[in-house]
């Protein structure tokens, strides 16, 4: 059964040779499905010409005409990027201080000869999480003082992932897109413009909707509809048990387990180049119980708007579900994000009211209420510097602390 799957997958994935090149894939036409925090999203972003503060320090051309060789006459894009994260919080009852980096290598290949009607690529990102000197990862953070959430989303001591392993292709000038295998759903469920975790907000409050019990990344799929161009829909499943630092049990957890996520969504674009940023969506999501976990079926849905004006993006957010594991049970988020003269730099605020989930931390007096903000400064055309003030009024286990205040510096080194 397992081999009759594989085969199907391979059908669909690899589609009659022609003799043309394709345009180097998505990344560069932006057809994918993923959106800012996706490896083609990221690689693009990358490759977008910067306003830095200071000019570089060292003459990089030889690495530049390496990498455009390699898309021109391999179909290879690739990046690598360090990012690292500090955090205080005051006050703490236990731990006060977390930092982390994250060192990843991403990008895709697009075999030559696929029809330029339907081009497609294999996507790839290897990551390796890990603590820089203190006692705990900034992940950790929001369990020391009492906050039912995370301060910090990806920035744990986790070690090695790989956490893409994927293709990708999209048919008939773009009207239809899929991706198989091993998937990050964040890449593309509920998306909006400050949704990129490495390079916007901190909190997991407003990275995702913390009312989506999104797993961890395993083997999954998705395909999306175009509609003359505004509308789309967006429809897959995912492994709910995944685990990038286990990718080769996925097979196993995905076929034999069979607890899925499954998610659906509705969205209004104003432009295909805009998508992220003029966005307005309703995404429903049911998820199986997970059974060794102990974790129960659940379901939701939540509704988002971003629309940009100008220098202006500004943002509401609401979801509501029912059971499934998330962190939130009901939350609405609001902000606003906007871009100076350089605007590659960016200065954002956010604030969200949240219920926390009450089948895992029971009844709670309060709802919680979180506000970042953050001002992120290209000082070189490859690093990004991004202080960050976290405010968490009510802390849910916390009863002893009305606000705890969350001081983050995080730095992101790309090539």
């Amino acid at each position: 059964m397992k081999l009759a799957i594989a085969l199907m997958i391979a059908a669909l994935t690899l589609p009659a040779l022609a003799a043309e090149q394709p345009d180097v894939a998505n990344e560069s036409t932006g057809s994918h499905i993923g959106g800012p925090s996706s490896v083609p999203g990221q690689v693009r972003s990358d490759r977008e010409k910067k306003l830095p503060l200071f000019e570089d320090l060292f003459d990089l051309q030889a690495y530049y005409d390496f990498r455009e060789s390699l898309k021109r006459d391999q179909g290879v894009t690739f990046g690598l990027d360090y990012n690292m994260l500090y955090q205080y919080a005051d006050p703490s009852a236990a731990e006060s201080s977390a930092a982390g980096g994250v060192f990843r290598l991403y990008g895709s290949w697009a075999p030559a000869g696929l029809s330029a009607s339907h081009p497609g690529s294999l996507v790839i990102k290897l990551e390796h999480r890990h603590r820089l000197g203190t006692d705990i990862a900034p992940q950790q953070l929001a369990g020391e003082v009492g906050y039912a959430g995370l301060t910090a989303v990806t920035f744990s001591d986790a070690g090695g992932l790989l956490t893409n392993l994927y293709w990708t292709q999209h048919f008939n000038n773009n009207a239809f897109a899929y991706i198989v295998g091993q998937v990050d759903t964040t890449d593309y469920v509920a998306l909006y413009g400050l949704v990129n975790v490495w390079t916007e907000f901190n909190n997991l409050a407003f990275t995702t909707d913390p009312t989506i019990p999104v797993p961890d990344q395993g083997l999954g799929a998705a395909l999306r509809w175009t509609i003359k161009d505004h509308y789309y829909v967006l429809a897959g499943l995912a492994d709910a048990n995944g685990d990038p630092g286990k990718p080769f049990d996925g097979f196993d957890s995905f076929f034999d387990d069979r607890e899925y996520f499954k998610h659906i969504e509705f969205g209004w674009v104003g432009s295909w180049e805009q998508r992220f940023d003029d966005n307005i969506h309703l995404s429903l999501w049911q998820v199986d119980e997970r059974s060794r976990a102990s974790v129960p079926d659940g379901w939701g849905t939540a509704v988002s708007f971003s629309r940009e004006f100008g220098r202006w993006l500004p943002f509401l957010r609401v979801g509501y579900g029912d059971g499934g594991g998330a962190i939130l049970d009901r939350s609405i988020s609001t902000g606003f994000a906007y871009s100076p003269g350089r605007k590659t730099d960016r200065f954002a605020l956010g604030v969200n009211r949240g219920r926390p989930n009450r089948e895992i931390f029971g009844t709670t007096d309060d709802d919680q209420y979180t506000i970042e903000t953050y001002y992120r400064l290209q000082v070189l055309n490859h690093l990004q510097v991004t202080p960050d003030l976290q405010l968490l009024l009510n802390p849910a286990f916390n009863p002893d602390e009305d606000r705890v205040w969350v001081f983050s510096l995080r730095a992101r080194l790309a090539f």
